[in-house]
C-alpha cells in the first residue's frame, strides 16, 4: 500500500513540473514575440529581462525538483510576468499579437486581400 501512495505521489509531482514548465515556456514565447518599446512604455523591465529570467525558470523547472526551492522561485516570476506584466504590455501594445480567438473588423465577405464581392 505504501508503494502504491508514493507511486502515486511522484506521478503527481510529475504532473506538476510539466505544468510548471508550460506556465514558463507559456510566458518565454509570450515574451520574445512582444515589441521591446512596449516594456519600456509600460515601466516593466525590459523585453532582454524578462526573457532572461523566464528562460532560467524553464531552465530550472527542468533541472531540479518541485521540492527544491530554485523552481518555486522560478514559478513566481513565471506567475509575475503572466499576471502584472503581460496585461501591461499587451495594453500598451494595443491589444497583443496573432489575434487567434477574436475578430479583427470588416465585413464578414472580406478575404485576406479585401471583400469578396469585387468591391461593391
Amino acid at each position: 500500500m505504501d508503494g502504491m501512495l508514493m507511486l502515486g505521489f511522484a506521478g503527481f509531482l510529475g504532473i506538476l513540473k510539466i505544468l510548471l514548465m508550460v506556465l514558463a515556456a507559456f510566458g518565454l514565447c509570450d515574451a520574445a514575440i512582444r515589441r521591446e518599446d512596449a516594456f519600456r512604455a509600460a515601466d516593466k523591465q525590459n523585453k532582454a529581462f524578462w526573457l532572461i529570467i523566464l528562460a532560467l525558470a524553464l531552465v530550472v523547472s527542468y533541472l531540479f525538483s518541485i521540492l527544491s526551492f530554485l523552481p518555486i522561485i522560478g514559478v513566481i516570476a513565471s506567475i509575475v510576468y503572466i499576471v502584472d506584466v503581460r496585461p501591461a504590455v499587451k495594453q500598451v501594445s494595443g491589444g497583443g499579437g496573432g489575434g487567434w480567438g477574436r475578430r479583427r473588423g470588416g465585413s464578414s465577405s472580406d478575404g485576406p486581400y479585401g471583400p469578396y464581392n469585387g468591391g461593391r
